[in-house]
């Protein structure tokens, strides 16, 4: 097998995954999820780092079978080191650590967000990948930025959330509405047989290209306890069009500070990544502006949009490339800048 195999792994949240990339092809992308979280409505940060220390092993293992490759082919190891949840990092790091000194490999690095944006550059994530400079709405449960992208490795946040981010802004709305966690899909699914125009809630009013997504939530809120006052079957009775009407509020807040961005910057080619890009109402305003702004848009493949070890493996890759490794001290951490 020619060029560079380079094995990734990604224990950032709740997701064990590990991946095999050849080139900028992906040979195997394999993911355990963790449903223990469910019952609780969020991540417990505990459970997660048992359940990640279960998985880890077997993911790994699958991963070069799928691949159809041994631990030897393999010329380096890419882990998530952050940002994220520090008892399940501390998981993927050790392993692929002790792998790597196993292997006698080199050890690289990966941010997390970073990976979400670059992962755009895997094979068969796009049609065409993105040329530079670029913007990426990087949007998941964790984090809601605005990237400019103007290198692999030279990035720019021009806008970020002062609060909660919009996947987590689903989650806790859908709470209000008593949907099981996480509640992002759920509301997508939903919305679709709704009126989205049928109630109004409070949208920010932000600086620049900044986000808030706490006042949505308080707005939802307090409109829900006003109705179930007067009918205590509200929700029930009108789940679909408040899903509709949420989901196109939290869309209409993430593309207007992004049309924006692209008409201050000029930049026409953007991009979307991280979990929440899996959204279908995102994805049909991204191809709106395709044809009224006239953007040439990237949206990833649907498995490259949640925590992914491809995209960690794509990371991986490129600083392999540059020679860029890292020292086999080093420690996962839960705050990582861009």
């Amino acid at each position: 097998m020619s060029g560079s195999i380079i094995l990734g792994i990604e224990s950032s949240c709740d997701d064990t995954s590990a991946a095999i990339i050849s080139g900028n092809k992906i040979l195997s992308n394999v993911a355990a999820n963790q449903e223990i979280h469910n019952e609780y409505g969020g991540v417990v940060p505990e459970l997660a780092s048992r359940a990640h220390q279960q998985n880890i092993i077997p993911v790994v293992e699958k991963a070069f079978s799928k691949a159809n490759i041994q631990q030897n082919d393999i010329c380096a190891i890419g882990f998530t080191r952050g940002p994220g949840l520090l008892g399940s990092l501390l998981v993927g790091t050790s392993f692929a650590k002790s792998l790597a000194m196993s292997l006698d490999v080199p050890l690289i690095e990966v941010n997390h967000l970073q990976a979400h944006i670059l992962a755009h550059f895997i094979d068969d994530a796009n049609p065409i990948s993105p040329t530079f400079p670029f913007l990426c709405l990087t949007v998941s449960g964790g984090h809601t930025m605005i990237v400019l992208v103007k290198d692999y490795f030279e990035m720019e946040i021009i806008g970020k959330t002062i609060d909660d981010a919009a996947g987590e802004a689903f989650d806790k709305i859908g709470k209000i509405f008593d949907l099981d966690y996480p509640a992002g899909p759920i509301i997508d699914k939903l919305a679709k047989e709704g009126n989205p125009d049928a109630f109004q809630f409070n949208k920010p009013r932000m600086e620049n290209y900044d986000y808030s997504f706490s006042g949505i939530k308080t707005s939802v809120l307090y409109f829900i306890q006003k109705e179930v006052r007067k009918n205590p079957d509200f929700i029930k009775e009108n789940l679909n069009d408040l899903c509709a009407s949420v989901q196109k509020s939290i869309i209409e807040i993430l593309m207007n500070k992004l049309e924006k961005a692209s008409v201050d910057l000029n930049i026409k080619d953007v991009a979307i990544a991280g979990g929440v890009s899996a959204n279908s109402a995102l994805r049909k305003a991204m191809e709106h502006n395709q044809e009224k702004l006239g953007w040439n848009i990237f949206i990833p493949k649907f498995e490259y949009t949640t925590d992914n070890a491809a995209m960690i493996a794509m990371v991986a890759k490129l600083k392999y490339e540059r020679g860029e490794f890292t020292d086999i001290r080093t420690t996962a951490t839960a705050k990582y800048d861009l």
